[in-house]
Order: C-alpha cells, then structure tokens, then sequence
C-alpha cells in the first residue's frame, strides 16, 4: 500500500540477500517515484517519462500511473527475455509496484505483468502493510479485505509483510489474525462503535478462514528486523506456488491464448470477406465488431479492388531481409512505443508481433487510401472531358444557328 514503506523494505530485502549469498534481480515498475534507494536492473523510467505522459494527456497522477503501466505492459514479454537471460546468474527477481492498489491490481497492465512473471517462473505477492496506520480494527479489517481481494485477484500465494515493527510492535495485530476472541475484544474496546465496527465484526467471521492459511511476517524495513523470516516465507511461497498454483495459472494462461488465437483468426476472416465485398461472417453474441479496412480508409470498398488489396496485403506480409528491418526501425517510433514521451527504450526492444501487424494493416490502408483517390481523380478527369464535349457541341450549334441566320438574311 502506498506509504507503506515498501521500496525501502525493497531495498533491505536486496541487502540482505546479498549478504545471505543471494543475487536479486530488481524492477522498478512505479514511473511515479521520485528516487529509488537501491539499483533497479530494470526501471520504468528508463521507457517512459512520468511528467511527459500527464502533459501529452492531460492526465493526473493516477491516471499518468496507470497509461504509464500501460505503456509498459505492451513491452513487459521483453523484459521477461532479460530476466531469462539473467536466470543462471540471480536467484530471485523482485519488482518493485506502485503503491496505488487500484492502478495495479485491478488493472489490465498489472494483470498482464503479474500473469507474465508468473508464467516464467514461481511468483508470490507480499503485501505491505503500516503497522502504526493499522492499529485501529477497523482499518486493519479494511487492510485485510484488500489482501484478501489481491489473492483472490491474482491467485498466487500472498504473503503479509507487518513492516515499521520499530515503530510500533505488530503483536496485536497477528494475535487479532490467530485468535478471534481477541478482535472481538478491541472491537468491543473501540470507543468508535458505529455501522462500520458492526460490518467489522461481521466481516471478521468471513475471513477467519483467510487467516488460517496466510503467511505472516513483522518486519522493519529500517532496521533490518524479521528480513530472515520474510526470506523464509519467500521460500515457502515458491514451493506452495510448485505444488498447486503453477498448474492453474498454466491452465489459464492457455486457456486465454487459445481464446485470442479463435478472435485474431475470427478478426483475419471478418477483414477477408471486408476486402473482398462478402458478406462478413457471423459474430459469436456478446463479440464487439472491429472496425474493418473500409472504415479505416474513411470510404467503402469497391468489390472491384478486392482481389487487388489481397494481393497487396499479401505482399506486404511476404517482405523480407531489408524491408523487414526498416519496418522494424520505424516501429521504435510507431505509437505503441513513441508516446514513451522521453525517447529512451530499454536495450534489446524490438517491435512486437502486433506492432508489425498494426504496420502492415496501415500499410494496406495506404494503399487502399491511395487507389481510392486515383479512382476518384480518373472519374473527375473523365466527368471533365464529358463537360467540356457538352460544351463544344453548343458551341457549334450557336454557331450553325449563326451561320443558317446569316444565310436567310
């Protein structure tokens, strides 16, 4: 959570596996901080420039946090190729998220971050959490419904970190964690005895069972109390995560790019038939319609350039050798990767597949666009041709009119 302290704990956690003879491989994926005090080995802000976004979009901090995230999201399969290549070398990779539950957690591009790491290798979450700040039952139930919620979200082993135990002792709040009795007692104690104490105490029941399993760990991130133990859970985390979640999250993961491949062959077919005049085939309910080529141009298609654009598209697909490469060059700056506002990307980006993709689509509407406007210049030249023949012919007709006058005369 946010103020929680949980870069400086980054930071101790890094330290101290290094001491324990353990390598860690750092991210930093918060675009909004100002400083970080340990070396990320990969940092958002190297891609993409926090105050740039909120000025180009008119955003403010959240929402600049959340583009941000989504910036990166679009690249994260490569930084996982990094993090591949580091794989003999480190022992664990940690990334460092922003405090912001919401424009992580319940985001797309969080998603697509957590289900990548978790795809690649054992992952688990640590939830942060303030000591001083949660002292209060009922905002150390609001606390525990959030963790409860990311392990429902996320679906990987969580563990709940208790950091600043040097500022306040974390007893009260894992013995409110392991015996019931003892919340309803400083619930009873709380002088606030409102509608929110009475859900409290409701709520307080339902996640007695979440309670059960969950890892717990008081820690102080300043000085260095507990880390031992956070490194322990970390390990238990990644054995639990073998045993029963690597298996779901393969499953689901599947399942998704099965789902994507049936869309992208659906969305190929519905272009085909859209280039070539059919009839588009029917959508499964509930399938949003794309916006074909003919809408992309801004004009309808002419069935007779179909088998035209086919072709084009064709060979915009079967380019090769230096055509290739130059797409790709001009794919650092397309708008997937340019709106990354300070220009710098990591080393080792190249464009994705759907980036090329988006290229060869705008590729063909070019081209689409183009023959449409040579189309339309041939009919005006011959509309002109057609009128000044009109013409011509009154001209001489007001000329035979003269001339049969004169005669009479």
């Amino acid at each position: 959570m946010a103020g929680s302290g949980k870069t400086t704990l980054m930071r101790a956690l890094s330290d101290r596996m290094g001491v324990l003879g353990q390598v860690p491989y750092i991210i930093n994926a918060d675009p909004a901080v100002a400083h970080v005090p340990y070396v990320a080995n990969i940092d958002i802000r190297d891609a993409v420039n926090y105050k740039e976004v909120m000025k180009q979009y008119g955003l403010g901090p959240n929402g600049a946090i959340l583009t941000a995230l989504n910036l990166f999201a679009t690249k994260f399969d490569q930084v996982l190729e990094l993090c591949k290549r580091r794989a003999d070398e480190v022992s664990h990779v940690l990334v460092d998220t922003p405090g912001q539950i919401e424009a992580f957690t319940w985001s797309a591009s969080g998603q697509i971050i957590t289900e990548s790491v978790a795809s690649e290798m054992p992952t688990c979450v640590l939830f942060v959490l303030d000591v001083p700040r949660s002292r209060s039952p009922t905002t150390f139930m609001s606390n525990m419904l959030y963790a409860c919620s990311i392990l429902y979200k996320t679906r990987l082993p969580i563990v709940v970190v208790l950091n600043k135990t040097d500022v306040a002792k974390a007893d009260d709040l894992v013995g409110w964690m392991r015996d019931f009795e003892l919340f309803q007692k400083a619930l009873d104690d709380d002088r606030d005895a409102t509608y929110a104490s009475t859900l409290t105490r409701s709520m307080s029941l339902a996640l007695d069972e979440f309670y059960a399993g969950l890892e717990v760990v008081p820690v102080s991130a300043a000085t260095g109390d507990g880390l031992d133990a956070l490194v322990g859970a970390i390990t238990r985390a990644a054995t639990e995560f073998e045993e029963g979640y690597a298996l779901e999250a393969k499953a689901s993961l599947a399942a998704r790019q099965e789902q994507a491949e049936k869309d992208r062959a659906a969305s190929l077919a519905r272009l085909q038939a859209d280039v070539e005049g059919r009839p588009a085939p029917e959508q499964a309910s509930g399938e949003a319609a794309p916006i074909g080529l003919s809408d992309a141009a801004g004009s309808g298609l002419r069935t007779s350039m179909g088998r035209e654009v086919v072709d084009a598209l064709e060979s915009v697909r079967e380019e090769g050798g230096a055509a290739a490469r130059t797409r790709g060059e001009l794919m650092r700056e397309a708008p997937a990767l340019g709106v990354f506002a300070n220009g710098r990307r990591m080393p080792g980006w190249e464009p994705s597949d759907d980036e090329v993709a988006a290229a060869q689509s705008a590729e063909a509407v070019a081209a689409i666009g183009a023959a449409e406007e040579e189309e339309d210049e041939e009919v005006e030249e011959g509309e002109e041709e057609a009128l000044q023949a009109v013409r011509e012919m009154a001209r001489a007709m007001r000329d035979k009119a003269a001339a049969d006058k004169a005669a009479e005369a």
